[in-house]
């Protein structure tokens, strides 16, 4: 795929972004509702082969490519590793898939209601090799916990300025101020955030767009007006501790945003299973999500 093609699909294609980026810090977890103890590793090079060694399992599988699932966000380290034999971007890109790579380094201890993102101060190299092994985005997480004005609008300000280093790079960034679904004013909190981001839209230098990824709102369609700017390429959701069921019945109360899960579309595969039960389990999850994904009226 080029660049063009690839923005085509991401803009206009059915399906949704598969997160395959659980890092260092969520990685044993991750690892364990594999079906993988920790006892299973002795230190971390053995414990991301492990990881890599499932995301691998997943992207080979004859149920995940680009008909249903349009993009993928990768981990830094599955970034550079292989599938297949091919760079792991490359593998996707055969397969129709859209890469992209988690850059941020985890999130701050909360203030003012949120956790901003820690500094990145390697971000620029780490988005020239990207663009070398041709990822088309980014993808940054911080966390929103309460509804606290300040608190919400410093972390849209910070994740705009990232944006603006990863366009300034050629790639498009995905933001992912991501509202706690447990927060007890959560409603309140995805106004505040639909109100910073609409500000901040135009500040997205000409002929540049970037995308979303948001949790679910509490409010059924709250964020079309997101999903129709002109600045914004696509508005992707986080399952953010629903389960599949869950996500995918909120999801198509909003049609316009795509999924983009992580523990709703990896919560059934175990390690253990033999290739047909995990194909058919994975392809059972990539159906049902895919189906919320291109819901076009509200459930």
């Amino acid at each position: 795929m080029t660049q063009d093609e690839m923005t085509a699909k991401i803009e206009a294609g059915d399906g949704f972004i598969a997160a395959l980026d659980q890092s260092g810090g969520s990685t044993p977890k991750a690892l364990k509702g594999y079906g993988i103890d920790e006892g299973a590793w002795a230190e971390d090079e053995e414990m991301f082969g492990l990881i890599h060694q499932m995301r691998e399992r997943i992207i080979t599988s004859p149920c995940f490519g680009g008909s249903k699932v349009i993009g993928a966000i990768l981990f830094e380290r599955t970034m550079g590793g292989s599938v297949d034999g091919k760079p792991t971007p490359q593998a996707l890109i055969d397969l129709g898939v859209v890469p992209f790579i988690k850059v941020d380094k985890g999130v701050e201890a909360e203030a003012d209601g949120v956790q901003m993102m820690k500094p990145m101060p390697e971000l620029d190299g780490l988005l020239q090799r990207a663009g070398q092994l041709g990822v088309f985005g980014t993808k940054e997480r911080s966390v929103i916990n309460s509804a606290n004005e300040q608190g919400i609008a410093a972390i849209v300000d910070q994740q705009f300025n990232v944006a603006r280093q990863v366009l300034a790079q050629g790639l498009v960034p995905i933001l992912e101020p991501e509202v706690n679904i447990k927060s007890l004013d959560r409603d309140a909190a995805d106004g505040i955030l639909l109100r910073e981001i609409f500000a901040n839209l135009d500040g997205v230098p000409e002929g540049k767009r970037v995308m979303l990824k948001l949790s679910i709102p509490a409010q059924a369609g709250l964020f079309q007006p997101l999903i129709d700017h002109p600045k914004v390429l696509r508005v992707v959701a986080l399952s953010g501790g629903f389960s599949r069921e869950e996500a995918c019945r909120e999801l198509t109360r909003n049609p316009g945003m795509i999924a983009s899960f992580s523990r709703a579309l990896l919560a059934d595969l175990r390690h253990s299973m033999s290739d047909e039960e995990f194909d058919r389990s994975l392809g059972t999850a990539i159906d049902e999500i895919y189906e919320a994904s291109t819901a076009r009226v509200p459930a």
